[in-house]
């Protein structure tokens, strides 16, 4: 089974075509912004160093998020579109996720910098989720990860983490989610036709200016006059 996974949601943008366990194709570079210029260029030459045509795909991946708003976008969107191209299934998998399975050891704490002093946090044991991704303010991350216990650090909150609690927590150098671990986990997941949704943990930073949020435009045409065309009688 040859799977495409690409992954565009936080701090790097990376692409992983894998046949079964066999890499065929990897990507990876570390990016604050620009995934949608990169992204295709980045499959291109995955696709082109595999020797592999998109037809011979057999299933497709993408992380979801936690992550940035246009960064969940980017590559949610471009491989909607390849789904639909190729009709080919398409699954989902969360940044933190891949960040947890990347570690490789029983128990993983992933915990990401999602600023305004927060955290993204996912709770991991023996390849399986015991705590779902969530945001929240990092002192309680931080406590969280303490009850959990001894375990593996992962994400861009690693390092303060285990300055907070010390040895019994293993710092480890992931940072930023890889689609090579993304393939990997999608292969695990079974076969759907639903399609994966950005997960959004809050709304996103950028609003729109007061006068145009749906509720004011709402409001102003429920007030204003609605003016119809004059209508002569036949004669």
């Amino acid at each position: 089974m040859r799977i495409l996974a690409v992954e565009t949601a936080l701090g790097a943008c990376s692409v992983a075509l894998l046949d079964g366990e066999k890499i065929l194709a990897h990507r990876f570079e570390e990016m604050a912004r620009g995934h949608a210029e990169a992204l295709a260029p980045m499959v291109e030459a995955a696709m082109a160093e595999a020797g592999a045509p998109f037809s011979a795909l057999g299933r497709l991946a993408v992380t979801t998020g936690p992550g940035t708003f246009t960064g969940q976008r980017v590559g949610l969107a471009f491989m909607r579109g390849l789904r639909v191209a190729l009709k080919k299934p398409l699954t989902g998998v969360t940044t933190l996720e891949a960040m947890a399975a990347a570690a490789q050891s029983p128990r993983v704490a992933a915990i990401h910098d999602a600023r305004r002093d927060e955290a993204y946090l996912l709770l991991w044991e023996k390849d399986h989720v015991v705590y779902a991704p969530a945001v929240m303010p990092f002192a309680e991350a931080v406590e969280k990860i303490r009850a959990f216990g001894s375990c593996t650090l992962v994400g861009t909150g690693a390092p303060a983490v285990h300055d907070r609690l010390g040895e019994d927590f293993i710092l480890t150098d992931i940072r930023q989610p890889d689609a090579l671990w993304v393939a990997r986990l999608a292969l695990r997941q079974p076969v759907s036709d639903a399609v994966p949704a950005p997960l959004y943990l809050r709304p996103p930073d950028a609003k729109l200016p007061e006068e145009h949020r749906p509720e004011k435009v709402r409001g102003r045409e429920a007030a204003e006059p609605v003016l119809r065309p004059a209508v002569r009688p036949e004669s």
